[in-house]
């Protein structure tokens, strides 16, 4: 049976073997999915070992997506505009690596919130790696404009000279931001620690749609503040199985349907 792994530290609470075991079923593949939690300064020997006892594929999560984007031996496009690797395929003693975080966060806003981002106007709150690996996705959605604010301007303008070729994107200090956007997308780590990323209400609209890729029991602190300004608003749990379902296609060759473990996942937290 094909072995496949996500990898972290800490890992215990990662929900991916659920979803890929739901995935299996429904698509009638024969696989085993596991946690494996690799020391902090051991992902490499971790993988190498997996690797030596026929594992096929793994999933990477916090910290390790920048070891293995070192790591992998090719890249995919948005892996290497990335610059993290959240998944892995492993070929004939090679390593591919690939991001599949912001093709999850496009299908999430696209299909199933019914979002078409052609022509619209983005505000990206965030200048990490969860903003870096949705920014070749997006813009690859031909939107009007990508305005990326981040509390550090200059880490803004280091992904707007790296990304500025792929579409009309710029950074902008938050006094600078005017008018409403068609889509607000919370990249920040805020929401873990129930904190309000410095946003001036007027970036909602009734029109907007406020995306935040924390997800929870709870609306978080952004949703509840964007909702309170008239926007629609919608957390990160389907941008969590989507990614997971572009990682199986790339391991297995065929797509899941993903509305089953998003029900699933959505009446667990309600539980």
């Amino acid at each position: 049976m094909d072995a496949y792994v996500v990898i972290g530290n800490p890992i215990a609470h990662s929900k991916s073997p659920e979803i890929h075991a739901c995935f299996a079923r429904q698509c009638d593949q024969q696989l085993s999915y596991e946690r494996l939690l690799a020391p902090l300064h051991g992902f490499k020997a971790s993988v190498q070992v997996f690797m030596r006892q026929g594992g096929r594929g793994a999933n990477v999560t916090v910290p390790f997506k920048l070891d293995a984007h070192a790591l992998a031996d090719t890249l995919s496009e948005r892996a290497r505009l990335a610059g993290a690797v959240n998944t892995l395929k492993f070929e004939h003693g090679r390593i591919h690596g690939d991001n599949t975080d912001g093709a999850g966060l496009v299908t999430d806003i696209t299909i199933n919130a019914g979002l078409a981002l052609g022509g619209r106007r983005i505000l990206l709150l965030g200048a990490g790696g969860a903003a870096r690996g949705a920014l070749l996705p997006l813009l690859e959605q031909r939107p009007a404009e990508l305005v990326i604010v981040n509390r550090t301007r200059a880490r803004a303008d280091e992904l707007v000279a790296g990304f500025a070729e792929y579409g009309p994107l710029r950074s902008a200090a938050l006094e600078q931001v005017e008018g409403n956007f068609d889509l607000v997308i919370n990249a920040t780590s805020s929401s873990l620690n129930d904190d309000l990323p410095p946003l001036p209400p007027s970036v909602f609209g009734s029109q907007t749609l406020a995306y935040d890729m924390m997800y929870g029991r709870q609306p978080t602190v952004f949703m509840q503040f964007a909702q309170q300004h008239g926007a629609t608003v919608r957390d990160g749990l389907g941008m969590l199985v989507e990614q997971a379902a572009e990682a199986f296609l790339l391991w297995r060759g065929v797509r899941p349907d993903t509305a089953e473990v998003f029900d699933l996942l959505r009446r667990q937290l309600s539980q």
